[in-house]
């Protein structure tokens, strides 16, 4: 018998993924569109959502011994030219201030980007001697990206984010904190989003303009379309060579310092959307769910329901995050609203629960109807979103594997992707050349050379030439 569908606002996934996507921003009030195009506005309950997102990545950035801090938004045009690959790869996105008030200004200022050559000068105007080492910084921000296409959360002009940015004596100490930043990032979306990741390095083709090494974390979305979900990268000495950030060693001689840059942003909110929601909204993982239960009385106005409802709110406030509607709204249509704005439980109390001493809790992933006795409510809550949590990780792993295969050569590379969209596992030989082709006869790109590696042929799946790396290969985002 078909799943009973409560919303019917939204367009259904497999008739039109986009048209999907963006009913479920709308509709669970996510977001508004602005004045300006390519911007958006975070309503409350999107930015509670990021709010939630950035206060568990801080605490674990503070864990880990990094501080935060605030750069200008403004970035001088000469300050930005010191990096020449820095700035050759941001070029076209970015926006330039060139007047002040009507007065033309003598320099053209840069809506920051990204903050690299801040950071830079600012390290070379604190870092003196091998005691300032390291330095571990993260701002936490909005950047300004002028992109051709646009859409909320995955790409807008401007968007939140996170950028950390740190210095180090040396090139092992560098390297070892760009792996251990894509570690939190990896293990962040895991236990707190529930979803699975693929760690691996990009390309060179593929790695951030300016860095020496770019590190990533790939995440397989519903309609078989890989987001890249965080990046860390490994900049060596070249930033410090061009902004000459040096600092004298114990030996009493000046050295370089090596650096690295990582983050995070807004777009982690798409990829809840497009690896846990389904065709009646957002489904949340508990953990970064605004509301995580929701109270709605059933024939609120008999005598005593409105009582033993806000008398279990205020005992399941200390579990969760729970909320009340005594609205007089309808029951039916608050189901409909909690399950778009993907509220992890709903708990339904009338006049006959009450002289039975019980609740009924409704699962929003699985529609699972619990009856759970009153005296029991908190620890079974509790319960309840654990297992919801764990269970939409392990949802999401098995939709990953179920949608990655194999390609030995070109043939069997575009059948695949004609056949069904997902990561596809492939050997190459190294070459630039493959990838563009590749990317010219597919749409695919590749993702990244996992650390956990496969022997899936001898020869590369483009040209058939020796090959010993095997690579991740997708359609993105």
């Amino acid at each position: 018998m078909a799943k009973e569908k409560l919303v019917t606002q939204i367009t259904s996934m497999d008739e039109d993924f986009a048209q999907w996507y963006t009913d479920v921003v709308k509709k669970a009030d996510l977001v508004d569109y602005s004045s300006v195009r390519g911007c958006v506005i975070l309503r409350p309950y999107g930015y509670a959502i990021w709010e939630l997102i950035q206060k568990q990545l801080d605490e674990r950035f503070k864990e880990t011994g990094h501080e935060n801090v605030y750069m200008p938004m403004f970035i001088p045009e000469s300050l930005l030219q010191k990096e020449k690959d820095h700035v050759e790869g941001f070029a076209p996105e970015v926006a330039w201030v060139t007047h002040g008030g009507s007065d033309k200004l003598t320099e053209r200022l840069c809506v920051r980007p990204t903050s690299e050559t801040l950071f830079c000068e600012h390290y070379a105007n604190v870092v003196q001697s091998y005691r300032d080492l390291p330095k571990l910084y993260n701002q936490w921000c909005s950047v300004v990206r002028w992109e051709k296409t646009t859409r909320p959360f995955l790409r807008t002009l401007e968007f939140l984010w996170q950028e950390g940015h740190t210095a180090h004596a040396s090139a092992e100490q560098a390297q070892e904190e760009t792996l251990r930043m894509l570690d939190v990032y990896a293990n962040f979306c895991s236990d707190v989003l529930a979803i699975p990741v693929i760690k691996g390095k990009k390309t060179e083709k593929e790695k951030f303009a300016g860095a020496m090494a770019t590190y990533t974390i790939e995440s397989l979305m519903h309609d078989g379309k890989a987001l890249q979900t965080g990046t860390s990268h490994n900049f060596g000495d070249g930033f410090a060579r061009a902004f000459s950030i040096q600092y004298t060693d114990k030996d009493n001689k000046l050295q370089y310092v090596h650096q690295t840059s990582w983050g995070m942003s807004t777009r982690l909110i798409g990829a809840l959307i497009m690896v846990h929601s389904d065709d009646d909204g957002l489904v949340l993982p508990p953990k970064v769910a605004p509301i995580q239960l929701i109270i709605v009385p059933v024939n609120q106005k008999k005598e005593g329901v409105l009582e033993k409802a806000q008398q279990l709110k205020e005992r399941l406030c200390s579990v969760c995050r729970t909320r009340l509607d005594d609205s007089d709204k309808s029951p039916g249509w608050k189901y409909s609203e909690y399950e778009m704005k993907g509220v992890p439980l709903r708990l339904e109390i009338g006049p006959r629960d009450i002289q039975n001493n019980q609740c009924v809790i409704v699962r929003r992933d699985t529609r699972e109807k619990i009856v759970v006795n009153l005296d029991e409510i908190e620890s079974e809550v509790k319960k309840l979103l654990d297992i919801m949590q764990n269970d939409l990780l392990e949802k999401a792993t098995r939709h990953r594997d179920a949608n990655t295969f194999t390609a030995s050569n070109m043939k069997e590379f575009e059948e695949q992707l004609n056949k069904k969209q997902g990561f596809i596992k492939a050997m190459w030989c190294g070459s630039e050349e493959c990838e563009n082709i590749i990317k010219e006869k597919t749409s695919a790109t590749a993702r990244c050379i996992p650390f956990e590696q496969e022997h899936i042929s001898d020869v590369c799946v483009c040209c058939s030439k020796p090959a010993d790396k095997m690579l991740y290969w997708g359609k993105a985002y």
